[in-house]
């Protein structure tokens, strides 16, 4: 019964050894890992470039910056990384090998991919029947300026004006005017355009220079 609780003690003992061994090999093994921080940005602008796509080529992972285009990642020395954003050139950055410490932090700068598109007409009509049937019933004379002066004159403005209902402001100025009349006239007779000369005299001109008929 003894030897064998020895027995299992030394056995104990041996596969606490062997694993403290393994993580120290472990350990010794990723001290070559590098946290790898940095910054995508522009070449232009030097603004941040948001979720651009940093993929490790070696060991096949990648990850995506945030808003700020910050990233972060384990790498190996001698990566190869690719970085990848819409509107920019695709670019490759190689983990130098001769760092000595385990954290490095770079500012990645992208180049702007200018794409030109061919030109496109955008024309109004579906076929050509129907741009030919434009063709012919279009006015010359219709222009931007006359149509314009047709929807600001007088008649057009008046007819909009006749459509619309009173809003708030209209209906307070015509009652401060019936109040202001009525302050005006306190205590005598309201003003009556009947017995006003004035207005007789404008009536009369008005009457001979033709303007009541053209109303």
């Amino acid at each position: 019964m003894i030897k064998l609780t020895a027995v299992l003690s030394i056995f104990l003992l041996f596969a606490t050894f062997s694993a403290k061994a393994q993580e120290l090999d472990s350990i010794s093994m990723d001290s070559s890992l590098i946290q790898l921080s940095g910054v995508v940005v522009s070449e232009e602008t030097l603004a941040e470039l948001p979720y651009t796509t940093v993929l490790d080529r070696t060991s096949k992972r990648g990850v995506f910056c945030d808003y700020y285009g910050y990233f972060t990642m384990v790498v190996y020395p001698g990566d190869t990384l690719i970085f990848s954003a819409y509107g920019h050139k695709t670019s490759n950055y190689v983990v130098p090998d001769t760092l000595e410490d385990n954290f490095y932090s770079i500012i990645h700068v992208m180049e702007v991919d200018t794409i030109d598109l061919p030109n496109v007409e955008v024309y109004p009509w579906p076929s050509r029947e129907d741009f030919a049937r434009a063709f012919v019933n279009m006015d010359p004379y219709d222009d931007a300026i006359r149509r314009a002066q047709r929807q600001l004159s007088g008649e057009s403005l008046a007819f909009a004006a006749a459509r619309l209902d009173i809003d708030g402001s209209l209906a307070y100025g015509t009652v401060q005017s019936q109040y202001q009349t009525k302050l005006y006239t306190q205590n005598q007779l309201p003003a009556n355009n009947l017995l006003n000369p004035y207005a007789w005299s404008k009536l009369i001109k008005d009457w001979k220079e033709g303007k009541l008929s053209k109303q």
